[in-house]
């Protein structure tokens, strides 16, 4: 039976000049959970909303017609803080790696005005044919976008 011996090293928050691209985010009262700060599931959907947000705009995605579209394979996040509604906050986005058909989006959460993250982590999207759930080369149109906040 194999028992770790250590945890690995908890990481430390990003700070803001590291991403490349921002999106104000309004928390809402729904956002708030019982302990009264934003649900962690909620900083999920964050990270969903800034990725896509950048790729429409991007003209990457069109979420009702694009014969590709993006599949999570592989999510995490580390907390340093709580945030709880009416706070702002700005999710900023980077890319760090461009495979064949799969993307790493890093995002981390910063309170309006602050420069130390309160939250950070990943995506993993694999890019699929939407009717056959094949795995597809990443279009020239979305490397383009990639590549403008790669690191």
């Amino acid at each position: 039976m194999n028992t770790p011996t250590s945890l690995p090293a908890k990481p430390l928050p990003h700070l803001r000049n590291a991403y490349k691209h921002f999106l104000p985010i309004a928390t809402r009262w729904m956002d708030n959970d019982v302990y009264g700060h934003v649900n962690n599931v909620i900083y999920y959907s964050y990270f969903d909303t800034v990725v896509n947000e950048y790729l429409i705009s991007q003209g990457a995605l069109d979420i009702a017609n694009s014969p590709v579209i993006g599949l999570v394979v592989e999510t995490g996040c580390s907390y340093f803080a709580s945030i709880a509604f009416p706070e702002k906050i700005d999710a900023g986005l980077r890319v760090t790696k461009i495979g064949n058909s799969s993307v790493r989006y890093e995002v981390a959460l910063f309170r309006e005005g602050e420069d130390l993250a309160v939250a950070q982590g990943h995506f993993v999207h694999v890019y699929v044919d939407r009717g056959t759930m094949k795995a597809q080369a990443l279009a020239e149109t979305l490397k383009e976008a990639l590549h403008k906040i790669q690191v």
